[in-house]
């Protein structure tokens, strides 16, 4: 890995568009060489109905996906479309043994029932992480697939040579998707985690302790550079539109960099993370479903 590119006065920027990239090729390497098994390995997506964002999503996901050499296939139906039928789109796919990842792009349109399509889909193909199968095994600290924005996190740690170990780890969010597994994976690293959230009290006082601190809340430039313990590396994993369109994280960049020895910028920071663990998790998944492991 070359070297890191200095931001502002001190802070060191995470690339996790190169990060995600170093992913995707080792990701390439195995999907070839199941392929040289017989093996070739599958995701599906499921897209209902026409949100904007999500036929984006979809299409980077999909893009991706085949690029590493996966089969692809997205399943497109309307918004119309019922609880019982999209119910048994998902039963189709579990018996398929032809895909072994299957992903639901959330949100669903209204009046379908989101937690009902997670508790169905089979744990083995759940490439997201959500299904409460995968939730356990996360906390119990067992084989599963682990939600891929807070694998990402742990990943760009790792590769940015962060030791977690012993570590005073603040969370700023705890939502299912992020805030709690990451909780659970930063613990599995010996971490000492805190999450935070609206109710904290004195919420800039929990970040000045953190060495590192990662932001998931969604409110644009919430954490302030002087909530940052001098040194402390920042995660951002917030997705905000600024008042001029632009996108900005829930972190104040600029301030932050001054104070912090690393940090995620948004957009290129963790954002790329999250479809390359996308892929990692369907290449296990495949990994497992042929027996070899990985």
């Amino acid at each position: 890995m070359g070297e890191p590119v200095r931001v502002s006065e001190g802070a060191t920027r995470i690339d996790g568009r190169k990060i995600a990239a170093e992913v995707r090729a080792e990701v390439a390497l195995g999907v070839r060489a199941l392929r040289d098994k017989g093996v070739h390995a599958s995701l599906v997506v499921v897209l209902v109905g026409e949100d904007p964002a999500s036929r984006v999503y979809v299409r980077n996901k999909d893009k991706a996906a085949t690029e590493a050499g996966f089969l692809v296939r997205t399943v497109r139906l309307s918004a119309e479309t019922t609880q019982a039928e999209l119910e048994d789109v998902v039963r189709g796919l579990n018996t398929d043994p032809e895909v072994h990842g299957v992903l639901v792009q959330l949100p669903l349109p209204k009046g379908l029932d989101a937690g009902r399509i997670v508790d169905l889909l089979d744990p083995r193909k759940d490439v997201d992480g959500l299904t409460p199968a995968n939730v356990a095994a996360l906390v119990m600290g067992r084989e599963g697939l682990v939600p891929c924005t807070p694998a990402g996190c742990i990943e760009l740690l790792d590769r940015h040579g962060v030791e977690l170990e012993g570590c005073r780890f603040v969370i700023v969010g705890r939502s299912m998707l992020v805030g709690k597994p990451l909780a659970q994976l930063a613990l599995a690293r010996h971490a000492t985690v805190t999450i935070c959230h609206s109710r904290t009290r004195d919420l800039p006082a929990r970040c000045r302790e953190a060495d590192v601190l990662v932001a998931a809340v969604g409110r644009a430039k919430l954490v302030q550079g002087d909530w940052i313990r001098p040194g402390a590396v920042v995660l951002d994993v917030g997705i905000n539109r600024g008042e001029d369109g632009k996108l900005v994280g829930d972190v104040d960049f600029e301030a932050a960099a001054k104070v912090a020895s690393a940090i995620t910028p948004v957009p290129g920071g963790v954002g790329p993370m999250t479809i390359a663990m996308l892929l990692e998790n369907t290449l296990l998944a495949a990994s497992r479903s042929a027996g070899s492991g990985r």
